[in-house]
């Protein structure tokens, strides 16, 4: 390995720590880890903009190509684990032939050597040598700065502000929550001072009137601060559900609108999961911000009092309070990688069990059930160890905040007394005292609480991130805007695709002219590229060169939702949601047309199977269409995508269900509508029906008649 003096861990702390959002980006977030360390401050959201990869992850080759841009002259290398002390950390290791991880650091004690390994899906690992053998496949990748690299920040801004910005009516109810926390901070406040008045005032004298109008007193701000409590309360309810209601509808609403490349690069979990975090963000935002604010002022009006009352012993409070605070602070930084590792293990437990249950028919037709058990308990052993670490963290504190509050009561009570004895305090005073500095030690200790609590929120304001942040593909979903004209011509100039950064491309210069009307069939092998090509026409993806054009217009200056009501669709993944036959035909229509919905059924030769069912056109299908054969539920699907009267329809395999029969007559049904019709195809019965077949292999086009490309355009 290289002969660079080892740093072990003389970087570890300035090594920041950023988990991967997508399946395969791995390298990215350790490209970032790095980049962090040596003074380029970026994120995950904008090395993605400059550098996407694809599903499949990233070669070593890929990694080393975004390295350089970023202005890393890299080494790549091979060997074990012993000639990592020769290596320029942190580094990139290549872990169990999939992944990548970040070598940060070598930690020798009395027990052993622990390797110090920021793990992208994973969290901070301390690894012993054994369980770094395992995974290391003996390549790593060593990042120097060369004359290129330039220090800066390069990260995406998104703060609390983004979430409630557009929430109508919170600033009304924070401002009667903050009016209301007033009135019951000042009837606290005052309560010890009438405790003081009762023992300093009352029992000398033995004042029996005085003794009553401080009783009424008592009673009075006793009612003023149960009252006002209860009000805020309900106001606080009110804005908390409210505040959390509308910032996940937003959210949601920004999800659906994100391009398709964005789900197929993340797991079902961990989106269910990042929704999740809307929960702390909303209730710290609420109710915790009010608190933190209340609490703020009580802490200073309530240390300003103690040191009026007695000097010394708030000096002693402050010195003791400020010593746990202190501590808090100095391990935020393990809190927080505490909960990015128990968050992500929750994800990934999530994620497994979201793909049995989806699964279950395959899973129970391979007898695998014991296998997906073990996978799933492996996963959820992970979560729950992850949340006991945080939570044992956690408790140490608590245990630490319980020891200086009895160091602090023991020291109050020696030099308290001591005061009164000597006539520096009255006894009246030293329990008004008692009462602020009570208020003044849980007011402060939530206020450290609150503020560590904003910091730790900023762990799923980055979760959040990852999908508020993502571009929309179309914020124009005005249904009656310009319409593209399918009347005329479908035409592809010049068009390559590429999943990732540095990936080969699956389409190479593709030119090919749809005829309105026509049938076209794409054949070829599998993994060749027509999928991707009917996705590009259908506005699912966006071409890294050339364009798709309607009529010598670009369907970029169309609204992609007004491009895609204008299509219709049949795809290998296509799913049934839970409802009717009806509404799934109609796709949830408002306003159900059922005179086309059973037009559109016969269309799909599906309409006297409808009919036979006890319900009919109201029959549940189930979960995704559990209810219905494939050969029904492609039908029903096929349907669906004519309801809309689209000008052309995709099928990718969209009578591949259906047993010959069937097929024709869909076909023949077909073949009497004036739309254009686009269909990936393996089954001769579909190719025969085709008025011009096409071959796309090796992400080339090809006439199946004339055997030429189209167009040979390498890239």
């Amino acid at each position: 390995m290289s002969d660079a003096a080892a740093l072990n861990l003389s970087g570890r702390a300035r090594l920041p720590y950023i988990p991967q959002s997508e399946a395969s980006e791995c390298a990215l977030a350790c490209l970032a880890m790095v980049a962090g360390f040596h003074g380029y401050k970026t994120d995950l959201v904008a090395l993605r903009q400059r550098f996407g990869l694809s599903l499949k992850g990233a070669t070593l080759g890929q990694v080393i190509r975004v390295a350089e841009a970023i202005g890393f002259n890299c080494r790549p290398l091979r060997g074990e684990i012993e000639e990592f002390d020769k290596m320029a950390l942190p580094a990139i290791l290549h872990w169990n032939l999939n992944h990548f991880v970040v070598l940060a650091g070598i930690e020798r004690r009395v027990q052993g050597v622990r390797y110090i390994v920021h793990d992208p899906a994973r969290g901070v690992l301390k690894l012993s040598g054994e369980e770094v053998s395992r995974s290391f496949t003996g390549v790593a990748l060593e990042l120097l700065k060369s004359a290129e690299f330039v220090p800066g920040v390069e990260k995406t801004k998104f703060g609390v502000r983004q979430l409630w910005s557009s929430i109508s009516g919170f600033w009304s109810v924070l401002k009667n929550v903050l009016i209301l926390s007033a009135v019951i901070q000042l009837a606290t406040l005052a309560l010890p001072f009438l405790m003081q008045v009762s023992v300093d005032s009352v029992v000398p004298s033995s004042d029996r009137d005085l003794l009553l109008v401080l009783a009424l007193g008592f009673g009075g701000l006793g009612l003023i601060k149960v009252f006002s409590s209860w009000v805020r309360s309900l106001a606080v309810v009110s804005m908390t559900n409210s505040l959390s209601y509308q910032v996940i509808v937003n959210l949601y609403r920004h999800l659906l609108r994100l391009p398709l490349q964005w789900f197929e690069r993340r797991h079902i979990g961990d989106i269910v999961s990042r929704f999740g975090s809307t929960q702390p963000i909303t209730q710290l935002v609420s109710d915790g911000m009010v608190t933190g604010l209340i609490d703020g002022v009580m802490t200073l009006a309530t240390l300003t009092l103690m040191v009026i009352y007695a000097p010394l012993l708030a000096l002693v409070t402050s010195v003791l309070f400020a010593f746990y605070a202190g501590l808090r602070l100095a391990f935020l930084s393990t809190l927080r990688l505490k909960n990015i590792d128990a968050i992500t293990a929750a994800a990934r437990e999530q994620s497994a069990f979201i793909e049995s249950v989806r699964g279950i028919a395959a899973i129970k037709a391979f007898g695998q059930e014991g296998n997906r058990q073990r996978l799933w308990q492996r996963t959820k052993a992970d979560a729950v160890n992850a949340q006991i670490k945080l939570e044992r963290t956690t408790a140490g504190f608590d245990g630490l905040g319980q020891l200086v509050l009895i160091v602090e009561q023991i020291a109050f009570v020696y030099l308290g007394i001591g005061l009164v004895l000597d006539g520096a305090l009255s006894l009246g005073m030293l329990f008004a005292f008692q009462a602020y500095k009570t208020q003044f030690l849980d007011a402060s200790m939530r206020l450290i609480e609150q503020l560590l609590n904003y910091k730790i929120m900023q762990v799923h304001l980055a979760r959040v991130a990852d999908v508020a942040l993502s571009k929309q593909e179309d914020a124009n979903l005005v249904a009656n805007v310009d319409r593209p004209d399918f009347s005329q011509e479908l035409e592809l100039r010049n068009v390559h695709f590429r999943y990732g950064f540095g990936e080969q491309s699956v389409l190479k210069g593709v030119n090919l002219t749809i005829r309105p009307g026509e049938m076209l069939a794409l054949i070829g092998p599998s993994g060749g590229g027509k999928t991707t090509l009917m996705k590009i026409m259908m506005g699912l993806f966006e071409p890294f060169h050339g364009e798709v054009l309607v009529g010598g217009r670009s369907i970029k200056s169309f609204s992609k939702h007004a491009y895609r009501q204008a299509i219709g669709s049949v795809s290998q993944d296509d799913q049934l949601y839970a409802g009717s036959i009806a509404e799934n035909i109609a796709f949830f229509d408002s306003e159900i047309d059922m005179a086309r919905v059973e037009e559109v059924a016969k269309l799909a030769a599906v309409h006297d199977e409808i009919n036979a069912m006890p319900l009919r056109y109201d029959s549940l299908i189930g979960d995704m269409g559990s209810v219905l054969s494939g050969g029904q539920k492609q039908r029903v699907l096929l349907a669906r995508a004519l309801y809309g009267r689209p000008a052309i329809l995709f099928m990718d395999e969209g009578t591949a269900h259906l047993d010959p029969e069937n097929e024709a007559k869909v076909l023949e049904a077909l073949s009497r509508l004036s739309i254009t019709r686009i269909v990936i195809a393996h089954r001769q019965q579909s190719i025969e029906a085709a008025d011009r077949v096409m071959t796309v292999s090796k992400g080339l086009v090809h006439d199946k008649a004339a055997g030429s490309p189209t167009l040979k355009i390498e890239v």
